[in-house]
């Protein structure tokens, strides 16, 4: 649980994290080792230096060590594992549900696995969402519209098959949609993440909750003006949080926009583990003051309560979690991890 100088406890769900194997090994292609050295290139520009990590372990982290930076030197108390398959670059995937739940059994209730799908499998698609369902319990997916797949080079949220997908997700109770709409990654196309679609399936399914990663950079004024009219639909602050190092000024316009158009209840922290981790960031957002001109033009202030919802309050009602029932049980079961 992350203490505040004043003492003040702040429940945090880190609401972007993944357990990936981008290491040569699993590598299927080329294309694998760009996605990994994009993925290492935006963690060794926006994070300060005794944060970066040696590459080797930047490709294929341990069980450990996500626990370790998550929750024992990290502040989390919970944090959602968004499953990214991308096989068409991995012989066993990037980011698994099997291989990401195995870790989490290690210490129960601290991870939300969330799912993936991909609408180009027509009913192989709808199948492996009732087996994701039946053997997982999902309530979330993470959607990745620039996947490749054979000759396809992504998909929209709006196509007929993802529709069908959409509608039986409604239909058994999985309701959080989080969406990569942000920064490209080589080699997948920067226009697959365009955030037009979301406007079009938040409507439609109102029913479900639209995550909307990354919150639309570098289409930002885009995302907003959807957005605001459809009350289904959240902003997600990995990639842009870790601006708040190298570029101040900028996270502040960011974040005061998110405030304006969205309001402080539809704003969801997440470190984007393990491209950065986490206790820099909370830290340096717990501290972080939005500058009086930025604030004064927008109308917005950055308050503790705000802070505090951003970082987990949030979350945790998108997802149904008990806050108070689980500060008790953490403090009754803390984190284990092997003996060094």
């Amino acid at each position: 649980m992350y203490k505040t100088a004043d003492g003040r406890e702040i429940f945090i769900v880190d609401a972007h994290t993944h357990f990936w194997d981008g290491s040569p090994e699993n590598q299927r292609n080329i294309h694998g080792k760009q996605f990994i050295d994009c993925f290492y290139a935006y963690h060794s520009a926006l994070s300060p230096p005794e944060e970066k990590w040696e590459k080797s372990r930047f490709e294929k982290y341990s069980e450990d060590d996500i626990y370790r930076d998550l929750f024992v030197d990290g502040p989390d108390d919970m944090a959602i594992i968004q499953t990214t398959v991308l096989g068409d670059f991995y012989k066993t995937g990037f980011g698994c549900i099997e291989r990401s739940t195995r870790m989490a059994a290690r210490n129960p209730g601290r991870f939300i696995v969330n799912g993936a799908f991909d609408p180009r499998d027509g009913e192989k698609a709808l199948e492996y969402i009732h087996y994701m369902k039946e053997t997982h319990d999902i309530t979330g997916v993470k959607l990745y519209t620039a996947e490749w797949h054979g000759d396809s080079r992504g998909w929209k949220l709006t196509d007929p098959a993802a529709y069908k997908c959409f509608e039986l997700c409604e239909k058994l109770g999985i309701r959080n949609m989080h969406v990569h709409k942000g920064p490209t990654i080589i080699p997948l196309s920067k226009d697959s993440f365009s955030v037009g679609d979301v406007d079009d399936a938040a409507t439609d399914f109102q029913g479900l909750n639209w995550i909307v990663e990354h919150c639309g950079l570098p289409r930002l004024d885009d995302f907003c003006w959807i957005a605001v009219q459809e009350t289904n639909v959240y902003g997600g602050l990995a990639v842009a949080l870790p601006f708040i190092h190298t570029r101040p000024r900028y996270f502040a316009e960011v974040i005061a926009e998110l405030l304006f158009w969205l309001g402080p209840d539809k704003i969801l922290f997440g470190s984007d583990y393990a491209i950065w981790t986490p206790k820099w960031l909370v830290d340096r957002f717990w501290n972080f003051q939005i500058p009086e001109d930025i604030a004064a033009e927008r109308g917005v202030k950055l308050t503790d309560e705000i802070k505090e919802k951003i970082l987990g309050l949030n979350a945790a009602r998108l997802y149904g979690i008990d806050v108070d029932a689980k500060r008790r049980d953490f403090a009754d079961h803390p984190v284990l991890i092997a003996a060094e």
